[in-house]
């Protein structure tokens, strides 16, 4: 009671024996309750971002999957086409087997790459497209090749039936005959194959970087044709560098092609006799770059083969 009498009130002390009023902790629960939301959203949306980018890489493997089979079942498809034309056609064979040697190689990168990408898909499909443009020449010229064997056999087939029913003298039948050989000599044509490109120090060796090369030298073989005439024979090689220029000389020298003066890299005249006749054609120069190199080959005004050679 003498306390009380000297001012003493315990509810004045009440709030600081606790620190903070019932208000201030009402609002700082409120406070934490806002930051946990805050943060339960943030949680949420960077989980709901994490299984986009996943899912979305997920899609495009299985895109990339996708395309890699697609390339590996139409080189399948390449290939056997190649296999079948070899078998249809003898004339052309030698140079269907180096392309199917070409789609064998394409087809076991194919299966060890391991680095997949759009860029990597777009180079394979490339490479492909290029098999499938030289199968589609390759067909153009058996197709050519049956058509002008084709008209020869209905030549002879009626030249027969005109001697058979006109009863034509032996002098006759002979100039016919003579006539018609004149036409199957008129279609031959000699062809190159196993065509091949060697780059050379200027001591003729052999190097294996062609940067380090000061010639070029192009072997190839000429076909034996007993439809062609033997003799000498000047055949002219074109060669185009990766970046798609001709290389030739300063001079520039030209040939005719289909009534059109043509520049060449190099020729060589050669004695044919209708045999087999291996040819080795050189080009001097300097600053090759690797990449890959088209040669075509050139004779008596006709193409006789081309060839894509990769250089390191």
């Amino acid at each position: 009671m003498k306390e009380n009498n000297m001012g003493y009130d315990p509810s004045e002390f009440e709030e600081d024996d606790y620190g903070v009023s019932q208000p201030d902790a009402d609002k700082s629960i409120r406070g934490y309750r806002i930051v946990i939301i805050i943060l339960s959203v943030i949680l949420v949306a960077l989980s709901a971002l994490y299984f986009s980018i996943h899912r979305q890489q997920m899609l495009d493997n299985q895109l990339l999957q996708v395309e890699r089979d697609s390339i590996q079942n139409d080189l399948g498809r390449l290939m056997t086409d190649f296999d079948n034309l070899r078998i249809t056609n003898d004339t052309i064979s030698a140079s269907l087997s180096f392309e199917r040697e070409r789609a064998d190689s394409l087809m076991g990168r194919l299966k060890k790459e391991r680095s997949w990408s759009l860029a990597k898909i777009k180079q394979y499909e490339k490479e492909v497209g290029t098999l499938r443009t030289i199968m589609r020449g390759y067909i153009k010229q058996i197709d050519s090749l049956n058509t002008l064997n084709k008209q020869l056999i209905e030549e002879n087939v009626s030249f027969r039936k005109e001697i058979s029913s006109a009863n034509l003298r032996a002098d006759m039948a002979e100039e016919k005959a003579a006539e018609l050989n004149n036409k199957v000599r008129a279609g031959s044509v000699i062809r190159a194959r196993d065509i091949r490109l060697t780059a050379l120090n200027d001591r003729s060796k052999p190097v294996s970087r062609i940067k380090n090369a000061s010639r070029l030298r192009i072997d190839f073989v000429l076909s034996a044709n007993d439809l062609a005439s033997p003799g000498e024979k000047t055949v002219y090689v074109r060669i185009t560098s990766p970046d798609g220029y001709l290389l030739t000389t300063d001079a520039t020298p030209a040939f005719e092609f289909e009534g059109e003066r043509m520049p060449y890299s190099a020729m060589r005249s050669v004695d044919y006799q209708n045999q087999d006749l291996e040819v080795g054609i050189y080009f001097n120069s300097s600053g090759f770059t690797p990449g890959t190199y088209r040669i075509q080959l050139y004779c008596e005004g006709r193409a006789i083969g081309s060839a894509e050679v990769m250089m390191k």
